[in-house]
């Protein structure tokens, strides 16, 4: 039977965890090492779970204590960053045959591929 979770801190440990086992620290070995790959992608999982764009999500979560602790970082990143991850992040699920019909819109009327 799947559980399904109506919070979003619950939604965000999780996420966590799952970037963990799925996702590299860092993009590239010459990154600034500001955020991970892991928290970048929970801040994208919740992008969908809050049904909000990248601009929403980061507002959100630079004002949700209790939503930020999980993530960890010292510092909530610029929108820009997340969208950025998402088109690094997620491009690699188009290439395993998902839906190109799932959009995800982040910057400026942009579309991500989920």
């Amino acid at each position: 039977m799947m559980r399904m979770s109506k919070s979003a801190v619950q939604v965000a440990r999780e996420a966590l965890v799952a970037g963990r086992a799925a996702l590299p620290e860092y993009a590239s070995p010459y990154s600034r090492k500001d955020y991970t790959q892991p928290q970048l992608f929970t801040m994208l999982v919740l992008r969908r779970f809050l049904r909000t764009d990248c601009r929403g999500v980061v507002a959100l979560v630079a004002e949700w204590g209790e939503l930020r602790r999980p993530l960890g970082p010292a510092k909530v990143p610029h929108y820009s960053t997340l969208a950025h991850a998402s088109r690094r992040i997620l491009a690699d699920t188009g290439a395993r045959g998902l839906s190109s019909a799932s959009r995800l819109p982040c910057l400026d009327g942009h579309a991500v591929k989920v």
